[in-house]
């Protein structure tokens, strides 16, 4: 994640001075992230192990899900898959078994 908010930083100075070229309008848009509301529990897929299906999850600090708790995981408003949280816990990550469906890193977590 550092190395990707130094490139994202380090490419900032550099503005061209040519009018950015307008977004055409497409027919087949990818759908809106559903906001959550301010309740849920929302964390973020942190690593994926496809061959054993499990995740780690990465919760804000505070708000862990708990042990046997069940959550969608939703890709750009789409939910692409289910997990059951396992532990163990470490800080602020937790792993999660893949009951359904994929995970990408990066795909929202939430209870709702």
């Amino acid at each position: 994640m550092l190395l990707l908010a130094l490139a994202l930083s380090g490419c900032s100075w550099m503005k061209s001075s040519k009018e950015p070229a307008k977004a055409q309008p497409s027919a087949k848009a990818p759908a809106a992230p559903t906001p959550a509301p301010s309740n849920a529990l929302v964390g973020k897929v942190a690593l994926v192990n496809g061959t054993a299906r499990f995740v780690v999850l990465n919760f804000p600090l505070g708000k862990m899900a708990p042990a046997e708790q069940h959550l969608n995981l939703y890709r750009r408003g789409a939910k692409v898959g289910e997990v059951k949280v396992t532990g163990p816990q470490r800080a602020d990550n937790i792993v999660a078994d893949l009951v359904s469906g994929e995970a990408e890193i990066g795909d929202e977590a939430r209870n709702q």
